[in-house]
């Protein structure tokens, strides 16, 4: 079991962040991010996600039609928005990923709506695996879902391959910009044992 700090590091003490300070995250962080997150397990190894780390001014001006307008301040200074997409086309890569059985990603290839649904839930846990990843390297995350979708889509993945789940601001949050923790739903209120 990780020590209490770790866990603080991750969940009890961790916050999603709306405001940053100022501090760029080089190709290296990322790279060692990505190398954290592809680890995590999905269905039949499918790794669906895929990433897109806006950073650029040209990258951020892209994003910005899409935005909602809280969420506009938010991308614009946050060092790096990655853009948690996933692969429409992930069975395409079976002797890769799954290759004591390629054959079993047959069925995702012939069944449009599997496809989409694995390729959606998979891809949104490694969304999550991204958020942890990035907080055990000591970054701060501001995931968000008020965009249009079909308009990060049109701008960054026109071909329709890829298709956005999710944005997620990182970098070094600015505590004076958080909010107060809101509650959570306790455990009788979340949960059943049967």
């Amino acid at each position: 079991m990780i020590d209490t700090a770790t866990l603080d590091t991750l969940f009890m003490a961790a916050r999603s962040h709306n405001g940053w300070l100022d501090g760029d995250l080089d190709d290296a962080t990322l790279e060692r991010l990505y190398e954290l997150v592809r680890q995590g397990p999905t269905s039949a190894n499918c790794c669906p996600m895929r990433l897109v780390f806006a950073r650029s001014p040209e990258a951020k001006a892209k994003l910005l039609p899409a935005l909602a307008p809280a969420n506009v301040d938010k991308v614009m200074q946050a060092p790096v928005t990655a853009i948690v997409a996933y692969d429409t086309q992930f069975h395409a890569l079976a002797e890769a990923l799954f290759p004591h059985r390629p054959a079993m990603y047959e069925m995702f290839a012939a069944n449009a709506s599997l496809s989409q649904e694995t390729a959606m839930r998979n891809g949104s846990m490694q969304g999550g695996y991204l958020i942890l990843a990035a907080r055990a390297l000591g970054l701060d995350c501001g995931p968000l879902s008020g965009f249009d979708a079909g308009a990060v889509n049109q701008a960054f993945f026109p071909d329709g391959r890829w298709r956005v789940n999710f944005l997620c601001n990182l970098g070094r949050g600015d505590p004076a910009r958080l909010f107060p923790r809101l509650p959570r739903l306790a455990f009788g209120q979340a949960c059943r044992i049967e």
